[in-house]
This record gives structure tokens, sequence and C-alpha cells, in this order.
């Protein structure tokens, strides 16, 4: 699933657009200096019905909030409606 999802170039997303799909912050994923080592550098991202829904990336999206950074840069897999 991961090759897959490197096909899809990134792109700018607002993070005021974003809608989690997590319930849970891991704060030791969060603080991390290697989180993203093991993983794609993206967040995924899954448009659908106009939405964007992130599927994965939580916490590289509130890295970039506590940053104050508005914009993150991420995979987005855009579905039928």
């Amino acid at each position: 699933m991961n090759r897959e999802w490197a096909q899809i170039p990134p792109r700018q997303v607002r993070l005021d657009s974003l809608i989690t799909t997590k319930a849970m912050l891991d704060l030791h994923s969060l603080l991390a200096a290697d989180s993203t080592f093991y993983g794609d550098l993206f967040p995924h991202v899954v448009q659908w019905q106009g939405e964007l829904y992130l599927e994965d990336g939580l916490h590289r999206a509130l890295r970039a909030a506590l940053h104050q950074r508005s914009i993150l840069h991420a995979r987005v897999l855009e579905l039928p409606d």
C-alpha cells in the first residue's frame, strides 16, 4: 500500500481544511526525533465528496501547527464522489 501512496506527488494542503480520522494522539510519537524515519515523509490525505480526510500523518500535521505553519505538504488521494 505504501508503494501506491508513493506514486502520488505531494501537494500543499491547508491545515484548517483537514478532517482527522484518529481519536488518539501518541505524545511519544509526536516528540520522537526519528518519527518519519520509517515511514513516508508526507502525510496521507483522502479527498472524498469535497472533504479532505487526514488518513495518516496526524503527528506531522500537529507538529506543523505547533510551528505556526498553516500549510502542509501531503499526498492526496482523490476518490470519486
